[in-house]
C-alpha cells in the first residue's frame, strides 16, 4: 500500500535529437511532461497546435474510413474479441511505417471519396426516382409537357385535384366553348388533362381551370414524357452501375484495414507528441523538458536516454507545494482495485493509499453478497481461463479479470460456509431424478433458514469495516504527529461506539431481537454506559476547539455528537449483505423448483437443463452486478467517508496511447 514517491526530471538535449528523444520517452511511458514557464528571452516556446489539430483530423478521417469498410465488409470478430487484447508489434514496425504512410493516407482518402461519391449517387438516384414517379401519370401524352399551343390555339397541360370525368370537366368549362379536353390519366388523388382552346379564349379558359384547381405539372421538358422516362431510366441504370463499381472498389480496399488501424495509432501517437512539444522551451540548438516520474524509474530513464543520446538529465525532489501527480503501487492482491480508488479520487497530499485495506473488505463483501459457491466457481474459473489463455490482455482488462477472480474465490468461500451451490440444486436434482434427497450442509449456517443470524453477522462486518476506516484516520493523524487530534477525533469515537455496542449486548431485549443466546453481564453494560457518556462529553468539549467562543464551541461539539446517528445508519446499511445474499439464494431455489416441475425422466431432464442454464445465467449476471454496485457503495460511502477525501491528480505519463497495437520495447534494469 503506497503512493509512489515522485521526482521532478529536467532534460536538456540537442534540438536535432528532439524527435527521437520524445519518441523514446513516449515509449518508456513513465514521464508526465509539465509546462515550463519562460524566464528569459533565450528560450522560446513553439506553438505546434496546428500540427496537432491536423493529426487529430487525420485520425478522425481514418476512423471514418474504418467505419465505411465495416459497413461493406464486417470485420470477422467474436463477442469475446475484446479479450484478445491489442496486437503486439516491435517498435521497428513503427519506424518502418513512415515509408508507406503517404500510401495509406491516399487509401484512406480514396475510401472517403468513394463513399462520398456513392452518397451523391444515392441522392441523384432518389431525385431521378421522384422525377420518374411524377412523370408516370403523363406517359400516354405524346407531346412535351411544356407545349403551350400554336399560332391559333392555346394548350394547357396540368392536373386537377381528385377524380374527374369528361362530363364534369366540360360542365365546368362549358361557358368557354369551344374547348377540347383529353384525360391523360386519372386516379383518386388527381386527374391529368390536356386542354386546347382558341388563343383569344386562352385567358378565360385558364381562369376557369384555376377555379377548379388546375395546376401545371412539376415535371417539365421539351420532350414527350415517355422519352423523358426512357432517358431517366438510362441515367438511373448508369448511376446504379457506377455506384456498384464504387462499392466493389471499397470492398477491395478492405485488405488495408489493418494498415488503417496502424495509421490511426501512428497519428494518435504523433498528436500526443505534438501536445508535449507545446510544453517545451527551446533555443536555436537545444530544448528543455521538465516533468514528473516515479522515483523507482529514475535509473531506467537515465540509462535509456543516456545510452542513445547526448543528453543532460537532472532529478530533484518535489516540493510539498507542488501539484505532483499521484501513482499507486500495491501488491498483486490489491492492484486490481487501484482503478476503484482512482474512480473515486486519487489520494490527496498527506493521505494514505487505502487500496490494500479496502481490498481486504472489498472481496469479502462481494462474496457475502453473492454467497453461492457454484456462482463463485463459475466466475473464478472463467476469469482464470482468460488470464491463462489470453496472454495479450490489456492491462486494464487484466486487472478487471484479476479482480473478479478474487471476488469469485471469496464467493466460493462464503458459498461453502452457507451451503449454497446453484441455490439448492443438489437437493432438487437428487430428489427429482434419483428419488432420494441429498443435501450438502452449510459449513456454518444457512442465511435463508436463519436470516436474523445473517443480519447480525452483516452488522458485525459493517462495524468492523467502519472501525477500519476510523483506524485509517487514526494512522494518518499519528503520521502527521497530530496526537491530540487523534485522541479527540478518533479515540473518543472508538470509546463511544464500543461502549454503546457493549451496552446493547448486555441488554436482554436487544439480544432477544437479534436471536442471540448469550448476554453480557449487567455490570459491563453499566460500565459501558458510563464510558459512553464520558466519551460523548469529550466529543462535545473538543470538537469545536478551534473556536474561541465557548457557546459556539459547545454548539459545534453537540453537532459533532449528532454524528452518531450517521454511524447508526452506516451500520444499518450493511443489511444489504443480507438482502443481496438472500436474493441470490432464493431466486436460485425458485429457478430449481421451476426446472423440476416437469418431473423426472428424459423430458424432465431436458426441461430442467434448459431452465437451469437460462435461469442461473440470468441470476448470476443480475446479482453479480448488484454485488459489484453495492460493494463499491459501501467502500465509497461507509468506509471512505470516515477518513478519505482524495483530491489528488492521477499520474498521466507521456506514453504510447494506442487503440489497436502495442509496442514491445527493450527492458532496462531499474
Amino acid at each position: 500500500m503506497a503512493v509512489l514517491q515522485m521526482q521532478r526530471i529536467n532534460i536538456c538535449a540537442l534540438k536535432k535529437d528532439r524527435k527521437r528523444i520524445l519518441e523514446q520517452i513516449q515509449r518508456l511511458g513513465v514521464i508526465e511532461v509539465s509546462d515550463i514557464m519562460l524566464t528569459d528571452s533565450i528560450f522560446k516556446k513553439t506553438d505546434v497546435t496546428h500540427g496537432k489539430d491536423v493529426l487529430e483530423k487525420n485520425v478522425e478521417v481514418a476512423n471514418n474510413a474504418l467505419e465505411i469498410l465495416d459497413d461493406y465488409i464486417k470485420e470477422d470478430t467474436s463477442m469475446l474479441s475484446a479479450l484478445n487484447g491489442r496486437t503486439e508489434v516491435d517498435a521497428s514496425v513503427y519506424d518502418e511505417f513512415y515509408q508507406k504512410y503517404n500510401d495509406i493516407w491516399q487509401i484512406i482518402k480514396k475510401i472517403i471519396s468513394l463513399e462520398r461519391t456513392i452518397g451523391e449517387n444515392k441522392g441523384d438516384m432518389a431525385n431521378i426516382s421522384l422525377q420518374m414517379e411524377s412523370l408516370k401519370p403523363w406517359v400516354n401524352l405524346d407531346i412535351p409537357l411544356n407545349q403551350n399551343g400554336t399560332k391559333a390555339t392555346s394548350i394547357f397541360i396540368g392536373s386537377l385535384p381528385n377524380e374527374w370525368s369528361y362530363e364534369s370537366i366540360y360542365e365546368a368549362l362549358g361557358i368557354y366553348m369551344p374547348v377540347h379536353v383529353d384525360i391523360i390519366s386519372t386516379s383518386r388523388e388527381q386527374t391529368c388533362i390536356f386542354v386546347a382552346c382558341l388563343r383569344e379564349k386562352s385567358e378565360e379558359v385558364l381562369e376557369g381551370l384555376r377555379r377548379i384547381g388546375f395546376a401545371k405539372p412539376v415535371s417539365n421538358g421539351d420532350k414527350p414524357p415517355k422519352e423523358q422516362m426512357r432517358q431517366l431510366h438510362n441515367k438511373l441504370n448508369s448511376l446504379q452501375e457506377t455506384m456498384k463499381k464504387n462499392q466493389e472498389e471499397i470492398q477491395s480496399l478492405a485488405s488495408y484495414r489493418e494498415d488503417i488501424k496502424f495509421f490511426i495509432d501512428f497519428d494518435s501517437m504523433r498528436a500526443e507528441k505534438y501536445q508535449v512539444i507545446n510544453h517545451l522551451v527551446q533555443s536555436k540548438n537545444i530544448f528543455v523538458l521538465s516533468g514528473y516520474l516515479p522515483e523507482v524509474n529514475m535509473k531506467k530513464v537515465e540509462k535509456s536516454l543516456s545510452d542513445k543520446f547526448d543528453i543532460a538529465v537532472e532529478f530533484e525532489s518535489v516540493d510539498e507545494e507542488e501539484d505532483a501527480p499521484v501513482l499507486l503501487k500495491n501488491n498483486g492482491f490489491a492492484t486490481p482495485l487501484e482503478s476503484t480508488v482512482e474512480a473515486f479520487s486519487p489520494p490527496g497530499k498527506g493521505e494514505v493509499d487505502p487500496t490494500f485495506i479496502m481490498s481486504l473488505f472489498y472481496y469479502m463483501l462481494f462474496g457475502l453478497m453473492l454467497s453461492d459457491a457454484a456462482y463463485g466457481g463459475t466466475i473464478a474459473l472463467a476469469c482464470g481461463i482468460i488470464l491463462i489463455k489470453k496472454k495479450n490482455l490489456d492491462e486494464s482488462m487484466k486487472r478487471t479479470m484479476k479482480m473478479y477472480l478474487y471476488c469469485g474465490l471469496f464467493t466460493i468461500f462464503w458459498g461453502i460456509m452457507f451451503g449454497s451451490y446453484f441455490g439448492d440444486v443438489v437437493d432438487v436434482v437428487s430428489q427429482t431424478f434419483f428419488g432420494k434427497k441429498v443435501t450438502i450442509p452449510p459449513l456454518w449456517f444457512s442465511p435463508v433458514e436463519e436470516p436474523m443470524r445473517m443480519l447480525t453477522f452483516s452488522m458485525l462486518i459493517g462495524l468492523i469495516h467502519i472501525y477500519a476506516g476510523l483506524g485509517m484516520k487514526l494512522y494518518e493523524l499519528i503520521k502527521e504527529k497530530l496526537y491530540k487530534d487523534a485522541f479527540y477525533d478518533v479515540i473518543s469515537w472508538y470509546i463511544l461506539l464500543t461502549s454503546a455496542v457493549l451496552a446493547l449486548l448486555s441488554n436482554e431485549l436487544f439480544m432477544d431481537i437479534l436471536g442471540l443466546n448469550f448476554i453480557l453481564p449487567k455490570f459491563i453494560g453499566k460500565l459501558s454506559a458510563v464510558l459512553a457518556i464520558l466519551a460523548a462529553l469529550l466529543i462535545i468539549m473538543t470538537n469545536g476547539r478551534e473556536s474561541r467562543n465557548l457557546f459556539k464551541r459547545f454548539l459545534k461539539g453537540v453537532y459533532a455528537l449528532y454524528g452518531i446517528s450517521g454511524y447508526l445508519s452506516d451500520v444499518l446499511s450493511y443489511s444489504r449483505l443480507l438482502a443481496l445474499g438472500l436474493a441470490t439464494g432464493v431466486i436460485g431455489t425458485v429457478i430449481n423448483k421451476m426446472g423440476s416441475m416437469a418431473g423426472g425422466g428424459v423430458f424432465g431432464a431436458i426441461v430442467f437443463t434448459l431452465v437451469f442454464l437460462f435461469g442461473h445465467a440470468l441470476n448470476l449476471a443480475i446479482n453479480a452486478l448488484g454485488a459489484y454496485v453495492h460493494t463499491n457503495r459501501l467502500q465509497y460511502v461507509e468506509f471512505f467517508g470516515k477518513f478519505y477525501e482524495g483530491g489528488g491528480r492521477k499520474f498521466n505519463p507521456f506514453s504510447v496511447k494506442t487503440k489497436y497495437y502495442k509496442f514491445k520495447e527493450k527492458k532496462y534494469d531499474e
